[in-house]
């Protein structure tokens, strides 16, 4: 039995237009496909964007017990955007769809995992003949992904289902998004613009009437101080709010001091099941997270789950098949308030399927936290990697507990992804500390 993992990590339902990325983003995107490794099985296809480094293939096969040498890897020419994502020209290439052809003839493919599941590997699927090996590849061949991943859609599913979501609207003109704007200002709120296609805050503005604002979930804060400064804004904003192709813009009340939240669920023909919670840690773009969340109580918890459930309930309705995040706040007077649905294998989800799904054992996963964050600047992987054994930090199964490298960003950036796994977030906040110490310190 074998999966054909499909690592598209970055595709226009999630970002809009992928010739907007700078090549540094494409590279990083690309190098977060690889995180594609963790789900992988003996004998699994993987069509990646290039060959995985030696040093992480082992290391991740290492731990979840795969034989690296029983996987095959497939890498698309490139496409128009290069050879650093996995685009939709790199999938529908003639002479790649032949070579996977060849490499799957005599398995018996029971799964297409994608990273994305859009329409792109949709056709991929129907053209290899395994159509019936995609959940929901009918609603992805037909665009639906989009909708899964488009937050204006979001705010239309969200309200006909009564999930609660911030006070705002969806626009769609210059004038619109001036009144959206100013009704919200005039009241004595903060205001966050979204462009509908975007990720990890990169498409949201806050506006407000003064400089107090501190951004979470966003590039920047401009300061507004009355409607004439509000038209202005739109007229020199409009193309990047509207991504330059006519996109619809999201304008929403702003919730200053609240923890940014999310419950993830896998979706099937047989309703909707939760993966996990997590609560993201913001700087103020998004970074990392925890999970389980640490703020909220269990009544919280016990409504993001059930109202998140809700939403996932609509979309299992139409037709979507996969994994689903729905992110919420939840706002300093205590509500929760829902502002996005992520369709697709997130940032989060390999903590929830590999790490406490793969590596924990059983006495161990209702026990334990994972703190993950980007950034930790190292020599090389593989330094990295010694690095923690030598101290004593590297991940036990015996114990349940300590450091894992779930990304490596090195060729790009000199950096790579880190989780500690601890018994508290305290003491995963302690192990982080001994981890920081060996490479900054």
């Amino acid at each position: 039995m074998t999966t054909l993992c499909i690592a598209n990590n970055r595709t226009e339902e999630i970002v809009g237009d992928l010739a907007a990325m700078s090549p540094p983003e494409q590279l990083a995107s690309g190098y977060g496909a690889q995180r594609i490794l963790w789900w992988a099985k003996d004998g699994d296809v993987l069509v990646v964007p290039w060959v995985p480094d030696p040093e992480y293939l082992a290391y991740v096969t290492g731990l979840t017990g795969v034989r690296a040498a029983s996987l095959t890897f497939v890498v698309p020419p490139p496409g128009a955007q290069g050879d650093r994502m996995i685009t939709g020209d790199r999938l529908a290439d003639p002479a790649f769809r032949a070579e996977l052809g060849r490499v799957l003839a005599g398995r018996t493919v029971t799964e297409v995992l994608p990273i994305t599941p859009n329409g792109a590997v949709a056709g991929l699927a129907a053209a290899l003949g395994l159509a019936h090996a995609m959940s929901g590849q009918a609603f992805a061949a037909q665009g639906g992904n989009a909708l899964v991943n488009s937050k204006a859609g979001f705010r239309a599913v969200a309200a006909g289902v009564g999930v609660p979501i911030p006070p705002g609207r969806v626009v769609a003109s210059p004038a619109e998004v001036e009144d959206a704007v100013e009704q919200l200002l005039g009241q004595g709120h903060s205001v966050i613009v979204k462009v509908e296609f975007q990720a990890g805050g990169f498409g949201n503005e806050i506006l407000a009437r003064d400089e107090r604002v501190d951004p979470a979930g966003a590039e920047r804060v401009v300061v507004l101080a009355d409607r004439a400064a509000v038209a202005v804004y739109v007229a020199e904003r409009w193309t990047w709010l509207t991504a330059g192709r006519g996109q619809r813009v999201v304008v929403e009340q702003y919730f200053a001091d609240s923890a940014p939240l999310y419950a993830e669920f896998a979706i099937d023909d047989a309703g909707v099941v939760l993966v996990g919670c997590g609560e993201m840690v913001m700087r103020p773009m998004v970074v990392g997270e925890i999970t389980p969340p640490v703020t909220p109580d269990a009544e919280v918890r016990a409504e993001l789950v059930a109202q998140g459930a809700r939403l996932c309930e609509a979309l299992r309705a139409i037709g979507y098949r996969g994994r689903v995040s729905a992110d919420a706040v939840l706002t300093p007077r205590g509500e929760i308030r829902f502002h996005e649905t992520n369709g697709r294998l997130t940032g989060s989800s390999h903590l929830h399927d590999a790490f406490f799904g793969r590596l924990l054992r059983e006495e161990h996963r209702g026990s334990r936290f994972i703190l993950e964050l980007a950034g930790l600047k190292v020599p090389s992987f593989a330094e990295a990697v010694t690095g923690i054994a030598a101290a004593g930090l590297a991940f036990s199964p015996e114990t349940g507990t300590g450091v894992l490298y779930s990304c490596d960003f090195t060729p790009a950036d000199g950096s790579v992804m880190y989780c500690v796994v601890a018994e508290s977030p305290e003491a995963a906040r302690a192990q982080e500390a001994e981890l920081l110490a060996l490479f900054t310190g």
